[in-house]
This record gives structure tokens, C-alpha cells and sequence, in this order.
């Protein structure tokens, strides 16, 4: 049986200090309970996603939803899952040095109750900002100091490459700088996965590139199967309507099209419930096929 339910925490961290709110969605399935942890948001121009689309009908999608084709705002869902034995991230949130609007996982995840030093695994789906840049403190120690770290071959391999750096493009050097840096603190113990590998049992990596050269998700095998799918399908809109439209949010934009439309086609014919790293609402929720595309139903 499958439950579901949404909380909001608010603090105030002074008197007079502006409020923050997380917002948590939990999934429970036999004795495995999933939250989604809000990591606050990004604020992306709206070319980083939507460049390169054919024109007018990425506009017509757009303002069905309500898109502002400017500026992008997509939510951070980290998912953090409890089987009675393990408690596992997947990902680690943006962390304080990538944008003011992200970086919020900390106050999440103490509202939930949970200390980071209770956490036993980290998985990561790929090696973006916004996923790996929380895994370090202010003293390059990792926060999740208890926990194993289990990271895609390929993806280690792209982000630890003293060349990326210098092949990645100019407005993501950053991105490589990062990664390599925090990464190296973990590089002698974190595990590289690969295709099909169970990370823990009833957890197995799927390689699902494009958006970056080794990108993950997870499928775990819960009485319900759930796929946790990082930014394999990066948002509710046009990733689901026109998943064979090429994004300039991908590294290899035709594979990351190839491997959206097969995810999707899967996960559509075999309702199975998908955690969206970039989606609203918590991100969970399911595949529907909707005319020659896609429509994501949040509603369990």
C-alpha cells in the first residue's frame, strides 16, 4: 500500500529576520518511507533550458504553464529514503556557494529530525552544482561525515579529468572546478558504479546519460518500484511534452533526448512512481502518455 502526505515547516532564524519555509512530501511503501527535502530553488536563465527550441512552440508550451521564457525557477527535491536499516541520500543540495536561492538541504533536514551524521549512504546521480557542491563544510570536511559515498564510473571519471576543466565551456568552468575539488576529498573512498549495479540491496544504479557523460538514477525495488531520477527528465514541461527536443541544459543534448524518451516510455507503460530531482510538488509522482508526448501527474 502506498501512502502519501505534504508538511511545511517555517523557522525564523531572528525576530526580525525574513521567514523560510521547507516543504517535505513522504512516500511510505511497506517499510520503506521516501521524503522529498526541499533544497530551496534555482534561478536560471531561461536559455540555459529552453535556447535552441523551435520557437513557437516552446512558447505555446510555455504559457500553458505559465512559463516565464526570461527566468527559470526549478525546485531542488533531494530524496532521502529510510528502510529500517539504511538512511540514504540521494544527492546533497547546492551547498552555501552556488546560489543564495539553493543550498537550504541543512534546515530540511533538521526539521525532519534528522541529523546528518544519522546518514549512512549518499548516492549521487551526477556531478552538477546543485547536486554534489552540499557534500562538503566550511572546512572541506564532508557534512555527512558517517556516511558511504557510491558516484557513477563515468561520472567520476568526467568530473576528476584535469581536462574537463578546460573542455566543459566557459560558463560552466566553475561547475568543473567544483566538482573536482569536492570530490577528490572523497576519491579514495567513494564506490564507482556502474550499469545495472545494486548499490544496496533492492537499490540498483541505471545509467541514464546526457545530461552529464555518466548520469544516474536509481531504481529501487520498494513493494512499489520507485525510480529517483535525478535530471534525467528536468522539469514537468516541455522534458515530458517534447522529450525528443534537444535542451541546452544537457552535456550531450541528442543522447540526454534519447535517454528522456526511452525513461519515459518505460515509465509511462509501467506506472511506475518517479522522484524528479527538478520537479513540483516534492517530485514524486508518475508518467502519463499524453497525445505524442508526456504528462507528469503528480498525485499518487
Amino acid at each position: 500500500m502506498l501512502s502519501r502526505r505534504h508538511f511545511l515547516v517555517t523557522a525564523l532564524a531572528a525576530p526580525l529576520a525574513p521567514r523560510r519555509l521547507w516543504a517535505a512530501s513522504t512516500l511510505t511503501s511497506g517499510s520503506w518511507q521516501l521524503d522529498t527535502l526541499s533544497d530551496g530553488t534555482l534561478m536560471l536563465p531561461g536559455d540555459f533550458v529552453l535556447g535552441g527550441m523551435p520557437e513557437a512552440e516552446m512558447r505555446e508550451i510555455a504559457s500553458r504553464y505559465s512559463l516565464s521564457t526570461d527566468q527559470l525557477t526549478p525546485p531542488c527535491n533531494v530524496t532521502l529514503l529510510r528502510d529500517g536499516t539504511n538512511t540514504v541520500l540521494f544527492d546533497v543540495g547546492a551547498g552555501p556557494d552556488f546560489q543564495s536561492s539553493a543550498g537550504k538541504l541543512a534546515e530540511s533536514l533538521e526539521a525532519l529530525g534528522v541529523a546528518p551524521d544519522e546518514i549512512t549512504h549518499v548516492l549521487f546521480t551526477h556531478g552538477h552544482p546543485d547536486h554534489l557542491w552540499g557534500l562538503l563544510d566550511e572546512f572541506d570536511e564532508p557534512v555527512f561525515a558517517n556516511a558511504e559515498y557510491a558516484i557513477g564510473q563515468a561520472e567520476f571519471d568526467y568530473w576528476t579529468d584535469p581536462e574537463t576543466v578546460d573542455s566543459i565551456g566557459e560558463a560552466r568552468t566553475t561547475f568543473a572546478v567544483g566538482a573536482a575539488r569536492r570530490l577528490a576529498v572523497i576519491a579514495d573512498s567513494v564506490r564507482k558504479l556502474g550499469d545495472g549495479e545494486e548499490v544496496l540491496p533492492g537499490i540498483a544504479a541505471r545509467l541514464t546519460p546526457g545530461h552529464t557523460p555518466g548520469h544516474m538514477s536509481f531504481e529501487l525495488a520498494a513493494p512499489s518500484p520507485v525510480m529517483v531520477l535525478g535530471d534525467a527528465i528536468g522539469n514537468h514541461h516541455i522534458g515530458f511534452e517534447r522529450p525528443d527536443w534537444a535542451s541546452n541544459s544537457d552535456h550531450d543534448k541528442d543522447l540526454a533526448a534519447k535517454t528522456r524518451s526511452a525513461l519515459l516510455e518505460r515509465l509511462a507503460a509501467e506506472q511506475m512512481i518517479l522522484i524528479g530531482y527538478h520537479l513540483p510538488g516534492g517530485g514524486i509522482g508518475r508518467a502519463e502518455k499524453a497525445g505524442s508526448g508526456y504528462r507528469y501527474v503528480a498525485d499518487l
